[in-house]
């Protein structure tokens, strides 16, 4: 192996090598832009409709510009397609697929499974395979390698493996893939230094760790870390709605401390492909060693728990304002699970809509970045202005905090509609607007 690291190498150094990576959604099509910047790369997706968009020069992730596309497919740094055999001419090859829940919360490594299975059918001595999924301590030593061994190969000996959890923050202008930092962990030490030394080609500042587990630890860390202090603003929001207390300023004035404190907002739940999933994967693992992590699972009880509370806001609100649930029509401003971008994957806006739905509401959606989105098997359509969302509205209700939401001219329309109940998810309203029953997460109830 150390023979075919070190030709490994000298293709990086030199600009020669080519990298694989499978999966382009919103892991690895950035992944691929940046490091098309520098070297050849070959993307690969089983989704035909993903391969015919990027390949006529489009875009299917708002943080990928067309231009970008069309630059480095028109260059031939990058090439994209369905076909996996090409994998076998590729030096190294980094796997960012999906790792979802099943329906009871359990971890669905399918995705991990069948990519590794297509690398071992075209798997060749010398390469190096990177998994960048989120996944749960172990996963690379117990699933990734015997798989990848089925070709015949040694891992650490004929091939390399490495595992380095994926950090991108979608529509996080500051913080783009080579701004990252990244974790870095063999199964081998040269393996370790092997990946590093692909990853500086594009990362600013790479850290190694001692193995595979360590590194996908550290995901796992960083996506609990959020989780349980999310839930607990989201606990203190719900406490101190009772109280007379706005969290939102409680937690602002708790801020100017110097140390010793980060704040961290409640909301009407926790979406994206990373806080919703990853503590269940590290409490999957843990009970398989004995451990049942109550801190953990609690933390993501409270923040599924938001989503209901949304619907008894809407339902309270409506009720002082002498309105029925089944009879209201009901806008809801904000699809994507957090602002400014186009993301709905765990959105709490999803099982929110559903549970409106199951009670007879009359809905309207508005997103300016989701066109539509799929709830309780049905596609519903976003409209396209606020206007039109707010006209015969009894509700409006407001689960991301896009900028466009917060702007005066948006602000006053919403002063100015029929809308009676204004429902305040994301601490969009300095003040209550004139003459509504309003209801906020956090808020201080303030109704007629």
């Amino acid at each position: 192996m150390k023979e075919k690291t070190t030709e490994l190498l000298q293709k990086i150094h030199s600009g020669t090598a080519t990298i694989g990576i499978i999966g382009l959604g919103y892991v690895g099509l950035p992944l691929a832009v940046a490091f098309a910047s520098k070297l050849k790369v070959i993307g690969f997706d089983t989704n035909d409709d993903t391969v015919c968009t990027l390949n006529s020069g489009h875009s299917h992730i708002l943080d990928v510009s067309d231009k970008e596309i069309q630059e480095i497919i028109s260059s031939g740094m990058l090439s994209v397609t369905t076909e996996s055999q090409n994998i076998g001419k590729c030096d190294a090859i980094i796997i960012c697929v999906p790792t979802p829940l099943t329906a009871s919360k359990i971890p669905d490594l399918s995705y991990v499974k069948n990519s590794c299975m297509t690398v071992c059918a075209n798997l060749k001595r010398g390469q190096l395979v990177i998994l960048e999924s989120t996944t749960y301590p172990g996963t690379t030593e117990e699933i990734v390698v015997p798989i990848l061994e089925k070709s015949g190969l040694s891992a650490g000996i004929d091939f390399g493996v490495a595992y380095s959890p994926e950090r991108i923050d979608p529509g996080n202008k500051h913080y783009t893939v080579s701004e990252i930092p990244k974790v870095i962990g063999g199964i081998t030490q040269e393996n370790t230094e092997a990946a590093v030394s692909l990853y500086n080609v594009i990362i600013k500042d790479t850290i190694p760790v001692v193995d595979t587990r360590t590194a996908e630890a550290v995901k796992m860390i960083e996506n609990i870390y959020r989780n349980v202090n999310i839930a607990l603003a989201n606990e203190l929001a719900l406490i101190f709605e009772h109280m007379g207390v706005d969290a939102w300023q409680a937690i602002d004035a708790a801020a100017t401390k110097p140390y010793g404190f980060m704040p961290f907002y409640p909301g009407p739940g926790i979406g994206g492909h990373c806080i919703p999933l990853d503590p269940y994967y590290l409490s999957y693992q843990a009970k398989r060693h004995g451990f049942i992590p109550r801190f953990i699972e609690t933390s993501g009880e409270i923040n599924t728990f938001m989503q209901m509370h949304v619907v008894n806001l809407i339902d309270e609100g409506l009720k002082n304002a002498g309105i029925s649930m089944s009879d209201a029509c009901i806008s809801i401003f904000g699809l994507a699970y957090k602002k400014n971008i186009d993301d709905t994957r765990e959105s709490p806006a999803i099982p929110i809509i559903e549970e409106l739905l199951r009670r007879g509401v009359d809905l309207k959606l508005y997103d300016p970045y989701v066109s539509e989105i799929s709830a309780d098997g049905h596609i519903i359509i976003s409209e396209t202005e606020i206007t039109a969302t707010l006209n015969s509205s009894e509700c409006a209700v407001f689960l991301t905090d896009h900028d466009l939401f917060k702007t005066p001219e948006t602000l006053s329309r919403i002063e100015s509609s029929s809308v009676q109940v204004v429902i305040d998810c994301r601490n969009i309203f300095t003040k209550a607007p004139a003459g509504k029953v309003y209801l906020g997460i956090g808020k201080p109830h303030n109704l007629k």
